[in-house]
Order: structure tokens, then C-alpha cells, then sequence
């Protein structure tokens, strides 16, 4: 669940929002344009959202989402229970939103560019993690852990993973048309929100997966092994693939990263929005390849401390089955999204929630 705090934390971020309170209603808007809207009662929010695709929105989880009134039914529109939302979840709609009230080069400029929030983390001439050139340090086994359990209790946490892993069985192959359509649903439930084609509409998404495939041959080797050359060919994948046309849209950096753990969940530690912009500044080819070496320093480094092998280090972490790669992705999420960590022992609904 979310609070009108987390809204007002992710919005008041995001450049030329002001926060207004009109008929004891917060709302938060670019000029005179209202992006977000929360209920006077604060259980549901209003955000702007193709008015084209909210029935399929509404459709796959009526639960969570909802039309409109009347009155506003002309406009880009819709309403989410707060109950229902997780934060990471939040954050792609707040985030995406406000996209679709600014200019393209102010939302570039913020999430990509170089003033891409928390940039400046470090001192003069600094990136996020330290002095150029210097990857993060890795999180010792006692943190790697405690972000694991608070992880690992988030309610069904792993649902929509092991329904991914079982339909597209023995691994995601995207010349399979109904492995790139399990992908699409499961990026869904991420937050993703990638518009599903209509009947007789063309497949943008679909056709440029099965392209992409072709070109780009992935390495498979677990992310503690993965060569300079490797991290290079999944950097110029992930530029690519978040390039894809998905509806009147791209892909995305978010998506494109988690597409890629999917097809090879060994391989890439992914990352979110947060993740990308507090730890490297950036979301382009250049920072994930970043984000790539920052992972496999990391899984180095932990499996030579530990002296287990992979399997057996992520049972120890409490999470047994699941890859380094991703449990290293769990820490960052905890630590980094969530908004607290695990040092404050932080829980709530986790964005691989189905």
C-alpha cells in the first residue's frame, strides 16, 4: 500500500510540478494542467493515462484500476486504488504521467540526460557512485541478507516469475510468439503497462521482439563470468530494445532491462527508474553497461567471500532457486526504491507482484 506521502515525494521530484489543494483535494500539475489527483479521502488516485488504452488497462485488473466518471471520460484519465499499488508501481505511473504533460526534452533531460535525478550524489566531479570511473562497493553478506528477508516477505512475491518460468519452459525463446506474449503480460505486472494490440491491430511490440532476437545473439554465462565483450553485446542490446515501438510509446529502459533478466536470469542484474538514476546517474546503453559491471564486481566479490558456490549462496541469503543476479537486484530495490532499505526494516508490496 501507498500514502499520499509516497505521491508527493515522487511528483514534487519531477520537474515543474507544484502541489495544489483545490476543494480539499490534493493535486499535482505542470502549468494548469493536473497530472495527479488524490480522492478527498486519499483512498484512490487520478492520473493521466491514454484514454485509448485504459479499457485493456482496466480489463487486466479491475481490482486496481477503474474508468473515470462521466464527466471525465474525454479525457486522459484514470483511477488506481492506493490499496493496490505498490511503490514501485507508483512510481512508473507517477513518472509516466507527468511524461505525457511535459515537453519530450524535459522528461529526456531528467531521466536520461545529464541532470538525471541524484546525479550529483557525490562531491565535484563525482558520479553517483564515486570518483569517474569507480563502480559502488559491493553490499556485505549481513546487508545482502536482511534486504533478502525483507524481500523474500513481501506477499507473493515470486508469483508472476514462476508463472513466466513455467509457460515459456525450458526459457524464454522470443521467435515463439506465445513467449513474447507470456513476456509482454509479465512485464505487465511489473507496471510496465505496455499497451496490448487490439483485435486486428498489428503487433508492434510482438514484431520488433522477434527482430531484436534475431540480431542479438545474448551471452548466458552467470553474471559473476560475464567478459568486457559480454557486458558490451547486452549494453548494445538493452539501447536497442528499449528503442522498440510498444504502441504509441518505446519499450523503455525499465522494460528493456527487465526483459533481458528474463531472458537470461543468470546473466542480468536489471534494474528500475531509481535504481538506474540514483546509483548511475542515467538510463542509456553507457549506464547500463555501468549497471552490468557494477553486478558482476559485486557477484565476484561475494562469492569469493563467502567461498560458496552461486546455488549455494542464494540459499544462505533465504532466497534458494533464484540467481545472484537477481537477489543483487532485490538489495537494490530494498535499498534503493523502496524508499528506506532494509536497515529500517522496511515492507510493502513488491513489484514482481502478480
Amino acid at each position: 500500500m501507498v500514502t499520499v506521502e509516497d505521491v508527493r515525494r515522487l511528483a514534487l521530484a519531477l520537474p515543474r510540478t507544484e502541489e495544489h489543494l483545490v476543494r480539499d483535494r490534493v493535486k499535482f500539475r505542470i502549468g494548469r494542467i493536473v497530472y495527479l489527483a488524490l480522492s478527498r479521502d486519499e483512498t484512490e488516485l487520478g492520473f493521466a493515462f491514454p484514454k485509448e488504452e485504459r479499457p485493456a488497462l482496466v480489463a487486466s485488473e479491475p481490482d486496481k484500476f477503474s474508468l473515470p466518471g462521466t464527466g471525465d471520460m474525454r479525457y486522459n484519465w484514470v483511477h488506481a486504488r492506493m490499496a493496490a499499488l505498490g511503490p514501485d508501481e507508483l512510481a512508473e505511473l507517477v513518472t509516466e504521467a507527468w511524461r505525457m504533460c511535459v515537453p519530450g526534452r524535459v522528461a529526456r533531460e531528467h531521466l536520461d540526460g545529464p541532470g538525471a535525478p541524484h546525479r550529483t550524489r557525490g562531491s565535484a566531479g563525482e558520479g553517483p557512485g564515486g570518483p569517474a570511473g569507480e563502480l559502488p562497493p559491493a553490499p556485505g553478506l549481513a546487508r545482502l541478507r536482511e534486504a533478502a528477508g525483507v524481500f523474500g516477505a513481501f506477499p507473493g512475491v515470486d508469483r508472476s516469475w514462476l508463472a513466466l518460468v513455467a509457460d515459456t519452459a525450458p526459457g524464454l525463446d522470443l521467435s515463439d510468439a506465445a513467449h513474447r506474449s507470456a513476456l509482454h503480460r509479465w512485464l505487465n505486472t511489473w507496471g510496465c503497462r505496455i499497451r496490448y494490440p487490439r483485435d486486428g491491430e498489428p503487433d508492434l511490440l510482438g514484431a520488433g521482439l522477434a527482430a531484436w532476437w534475431t540480431r542479438h545473439p545474448l551471452p548466458g554465462a552467470p553474471l559473476a563470468e560475464l567478459t568486457d565483450a559480454d557486458v558490451a553485446r547486452l549494453a548494445a542490446a538493452y539501447g536497442e530494445l528499449a528503442a522498440l515501438p510498444a504502441g504509441r510509446r518505446t519499450l523503455g529502459p525499465t522494460a528493456a532491462a527487465k526483459a533481458l533478466f528474463a531472458l537470461r536470469p543468470r546473466t542480468v542484474m536489471p534494474w528500475d527508474a531509481a535504481i538506474a538514476t540514483r546509483l548511475h546517474g542515467g538510463r542509456d546503453s553507457a549506464a547500463f553497461e555501468r549497471h552490468l559491471r557494477t553486478g558482476r564486481a559485486w557477484a565476484r566479490e561475494l562469492l569469493a567471500g563467502s567461498g560458496l558456490d552461486e546455488a549455494a549462496l542464494t540459499a544462505d541469503l533465504g532466497r534458494p532457486g533464484l540467481p545472484l543476479a537477481k537477489v543483487l537486484d532485490e538489495y537494490l530495490y530494498v535499498t534503493l526504491s523502496h524508499g528506506g532499505g532494509a536497515a529500517q526494516g522496511d515492507s510493502g508490496q513488491s513489484r514482481t507482484t502478480s
